[in-house]
């Protein structure tokens, strides 16, 4: 029990954490009140990123809860569980909701009534301006279940942002001359507004050199 959940730094957490897991398995519908309550009653603060905000990585709680959505993910046929997950967010707060993105990682996305969920979730969280939701989507192993352009416009929606880059599942493997285009972009309005360019546009503009050669232009008539 202690290695399963060594995040943990109690045996006291790790034993709270090991009942609720028991519980939803044996009884699914406590998700409703045990996932909610999992920072109270189990562990709250911030993860090994050491980020209290989960932008950077999950904090305690977000761990705490990814693991009874696994335990729900075992418990339910994809059908129900895709519903559940959906009722998880749609009716959670801010926090709630950043650990159900986090969490999409452990469930059977390959089923496509838990990939409807996941890219729905993803999509829901990329219209806000929440950095902790953009971030724990942007970071979700599930975005491959994105078309290219939705794929896009979430590394965009980091840049505009300010959520880090290096985090976003599939930079640099998925960049396309597309989006280096709509870097190169952003990059060149920021720098006519007299704005910062974010570093970040170098993760994925140093693998296409014309982009980035519209930055080296731009530097030098400036």
């Amino acid at each position: 029990m202690s290695g399963r959940y060594a995040f943990l730094d109690t045996a006291e957490a790790r034993e709270a954490l090991a009942s609720r897991v028991a519980q939803v398995r044996e009884r699914p519908a406590l998700i409703a009140v045990l996932f909610p309550a999992a920072a109270r009653s189990v562990a709250r603060g911030p993860g090994p990123s050491g980020d209290p905000d989960g932008v950077a990585g999950p904090t305690l709680e977000d761990m705490v809860r990814v693991e009874l959505l696994a335990a729900l993910a075992g418990a339910l046929a994809p059908p129900e569980l895709a519903q559940e997950v959906r009722d998880l967010y749609h009716h959670g707060d801010a926090g709630e909701r950043r650990a159900v993105l986090r969490g999409l990682d452990v469930l059977d996305t390959g089923r496509e009534e838990l990939a409807g969920a996941a890219r729905e979730l993803l999509a829901d969280a990329m219209r806000t301006n929440d950095t902790r939701l953009i971030a724990a989507a942007a970071s979700s192993a599930a975005t491959a279940l994105l078309d290219a352009d939705s794929w896009r416009q979430g590394v965009l929606k980091c840049l505009f942002t300010g959520v880090p880059l290096g985090s976003a599942a599939g930079v640099p493997e998925r960049a396309d001359a597309e989006l280096a285009r709509m870097c190169a972009d952003h990059a060149e309005e920021r720098a006519l507004a007299g704005r910062e360019v974010p570093a970040d546009v170098h993760l994925v503009l140093r693998h296409f050199p014309d982009q980035a050669a519209r930055l080296d232009t731009r530097r030098t008539e400036a």
